[in-house]
């Protein structure tokens, strides 16, 4: 394929491509020298999963190696034991080497559920690297070479730390460290382009830099929109219960899908769904279009989403489940139950009692943000409504629902 098609592939979804023209120019050398290029993303193993969120980079990396390019991972045993820092307000708590190790096995096994491991030709295997390969093995001596090649000053033109610095908050040295770190890691692999969200633009960039000091060709720095989660707002995130896990059941997942906003359809769609370009361009016109019925859009994008991680198989048992208890308002007969007596109850305070919502906070996030709890079909908003119980109500939050029972 040419460099110029490859070049319009690879920009589908990308927010930015870094210097300008240098994508092409990289894909044009590379096809006269006929070698691949070495295309790398790094991720700390700080957390045993991962979401859709961190699936946007992974299917990019899948496009670099469908045209034949050799994508490289990182794991970082020793970045992960610093913490990115990046759209942090305070230092991250430290992971001992036994949990990142752990976590970064499974992390492993969800990521090649997206990019092959081990292709037919002519896409090429994955090639692996915990950057404790080289970090392990640099003396003292070494490593102040290295944070002689940045300044201090350079580092704290980085958001975060400019804001903590501004409002006083702690900024350990090791975490300055950070940026050096996933910069080395691309001196050490050699890349040619690097992938990340958008607020890993410094610490590619530092990468760039590291490069050229080490007199390498600098990498060319792509990076992604950030995927919002399940309110379609912030993004997605563990922490914050918005998220969609790649290990999620297939009926959890569809389930999952099917609340989100219509707004952000096009956007899971260009970012998470593997879609073509001819399909992206339908998928739009469609969204576009006045007499177009968002959830029969939304229900492709949850079949399509189960089928790439569980088959076609369980992408249609989950989408007929949906539409059996949903689409058709129906409710299983064996639904939970929780009996409680008569009378009037703030909607959060059931969302609490009957295990739909953690807490109080939780449950107000549900109404509020959510928007996905309702109480016999009638959908409620207000987190001060007064539930009237006096018949039996079957009460919902998104896919998970109880029926509430009057008891004398």
């Amino acid at each position: 394929m040419s460099p110029e098609r490859q070049l319009e592939i690879l920009s589908q979804g990308a927010e930015e491509i870094l210097p300008e023209g240098a994508l092409l120019e990289r894909l044009r050398l590379a096809a006269r020298e006929k070698r691949p290029l070495r295309v790398k993303q790094g991720f700390d193993p700080t957390a045993p999963d991962i979401h859709l969120g961190h699936s946007v980079g992974l299917r990019k990396l899948r496009q670099f190696q469908e045209l034949g390019h050799q994508v490289v991972l990182i794991v970082g045993d020793y970045t992960g034991l610093v913490g990115d820092p990046s759209g942090r307000s305070k230092t991250r708590p430290r992971l001992s080497p036994e949990d990142l190790e752990g976590n970064a096995k499974t992390y492993l096994e969800q990521f090649f559920r997206v990019v092959r491991r081990d292709p037919a030709p002519p896409m090429l295997p994955v090639e692996v690297h915990r950057n404790g390969e080289w970090f392990a093995r640099m003396s003292f001596a070494e490593v102040m070479t290295l944070a002689s090649q940045y300044t201090v000053a350079r580092v704290l033109e980085r958001d975060d730390f400019s804001k903590r610095f501004r409002e006083k908050q702690p900024i350990s040295l090791h975490e300055l460290f950070y940026p050096l770190m996933q910069g080395y890691d691309s001196v050490a692999i050699r890349a040619d382009v690097e992938l990340g969200g958008t607020e890993q633009k410094f610490n590619l960039m530092v990468g760039r830099t590291l490069q050229e000091t080490h007199g390498q060709l600098a990498q060319v720095v792509l990076t992604l929109p950030i995927l919002p989660g399940l309110d379609g707002r912030q993004r997605m995130s563990k922490s914050l219960g918005n998220y969609i896990g790649v290990l999620d059941a297939p009926s959890d997942m569809f389930g999952k899908v099917m609340s989100l906003p219509d707004a952000v359809l096009g956007l899971y769609w260009r970012l998470v769904a593997g879609a073509s370009p001819e399909e992206l361009s339908a998928v739009e016109n469609e969204l576009a279009s006045a007499e177009t019925n968002p959830i029969v859009v939304k229900k492709r994008l949850g079949n399509r989403l189960v089928a790439l991680y569980y088959g076609e198989t369980a992408a249609d048992a989950a989408q007929m489940s949906f539409e059996t208890q949903f689409g058709k308002r129906g409710v299983p007969d064996d639904v939970r139950e929780h009996k409680r007596l008569p009378g009037s109850v703030w909607i959060q305070q059931l969302l609490v009692e009957t295990g739909l919502a953690k807490s109080g906070s939780d449950a107000r996030r549900a109404v509020e943000n959510e928007r996905s709890v309702e109480v016999e079909g009638v959908r409620i908003t207000d987190p001060q409504h007064q539930v009237g119980l006096t018949v039996p109500a079957v009460l919902r939050r998104g896919r998970r629902m109880v029926r509430v029972v009057p008891e004398d």
